[in-house]
């Protein structure tokens, strides 16, 4: 399935006494980036979670947080803890006895004071293991959406390759009206420059201007391209760079359709085919 490199994906894990997040995002790349937003309890998971990302996704600059929310759920109801109570109450008045003026702890202040409100203790092996199962959840989401993202873009492309199709093949039926359109041309220019005396140079001359002028070759390999195109974009895996080399063919093809034009019917369809293969380049830039 064609997939994107544009994707998001939240999901959390709750746990008895705290809830694990992880939020992944995801963006065009030539490569594989990652970048780690790691709260201090998960830091020394990152090489286990770089490679469950590197056996899911291939391309695109890949942005992983993950954190720690502890709920009021969490604090147990065992009352405040009285050695920090105590280590308050002598600070303070040590403080007030040498500074007078200056304001008491308010009840607030105590709360927030680290350690001062009992909360439940938590293994870090069950972190870890939360926040193992929580990444693997969310590359599922992840992939699930670039998949959604990168069936759009397939649409988008499919839609422009059948129009590019559609004009070399309505420019096929033209060619050998066009080619002796171009040869009665030529025949009439070096009959004149030329004479009665020259008809040998005359058939030389209009055989390797029909040999310059002959787009046969490019509309072959135009369709040829586009076939492989389609059969590209019902591969599985990352596809987008051979995608993107197909593209600079095609361009490179409707180029030469273009410089080897001697009618306008060419040149509008050489034109008409850089508009919709850089229509369909814009969007391979976001394939994976």
């Amino acid at each position: 399935m064609t997939a994107s490199m544009t994707g998001f994906a939240a999901h959390s894990l709750n746990l008895d006494h705290a809830s694990v997040n992880i939020d992944l995002r995801s963006v065009n790349q030539r490569f594989l980036e990652l970048h780690f937003r790691l709260g201090d309890e998960f830091r020394a998971l990152e090489p286990q979670l770089r490679e469950l990302i590197n056996q899911r996704l291939a391309r695109g600059k890949v942005e992983c947080r993950i954190s720690l929310t502890m709920p009021p759920a969490a604090t147990l109801d065992n009352g405040l803890n009285p050695d920090i109570l105590e280590r308050l109450a002598h600070w303070q008045a040590d403080v007030l006895q040498r500074l007078p003026d200056s304001a008491p702890l308010s009840v607030n202040d105590i709360l927030r004071w680290p350690g001062a409100v009992p909360t439940a203790a938590l293994s870090q092996d069950a972190l870890n293991e939360a926040a193992l199962a929580g990444m693997r959840a969310a590359l599922d989401e992840l992939v699930e959406s670039r998949q959604r993202e990168g069936a759009k873009l397939k649409q988008h492309i499919l839609d422009r390759l059948a129009a590019a199709e559609a004009q070399v093949a309505g420019l096929a039926p033209l060619l050998p009206a066009l080619a002796a359109a171009q040869r009665e041309r030529l025949t009439e220019r070096l009959h004149e420059a030329l004479g009665e005396a020259g008809h040998e140079r005359l058939a030389q001359e209009i055989v390797l201007a029909a040999q310059k002028a002959d787009i046969d070759e490019e509309c072959s390999r135009l369709t040829t391209h586009f076939a492989e195109v389609r059969r590209v974009l019902n591969q599985a895996g990352a596809i987008g760079k051979r995608l993107d080399f197909l593209m600079q063919e095609l361009h490179r093809e409707a180029n030469t359709l273009g410089s080897k034009s001697v009618a306008v019917e060419t040149s509008r369809v050489s034109l008409e085919l850089k508009v919709l293969i850089e229509q369909m380049r814009e969007q391979v830039q976001n394939i994976e």
